[in-house]
């Protein structure tokens, strides 16, 4: 799969729920490593992959219907 079709996947609704599922998940990772290593940096990167993930899945359900 290349990236215009990755790309054109993320636009659409399945696409959006997929990539929130997937930032969500490595989200919650991250601030388990957070946790056990208690480095500020790794709250950050958890902090914004929460942030996309949610970006995403609200987009998943007011996206246009493709």
């Amino acid at each position: 799969m290349n990236m215009q079709k990755l790309d054109e996947f993320h636009k659409t609704r399945p696409g959006y729920l997929v990539f929130g599922l997937i930032e969500l998940a490595m989200a919650y990772g991250f601030a388990d490593w957070a946790l056990a290593d208690g480095s500020i940096w790794w709250w950050i990167v958890s902090f914004l992959l929460l942030f996309g993930a949610l970006q995403n899945l609200v987009h998943s359900v007011w996206a246009s219907k493709k």
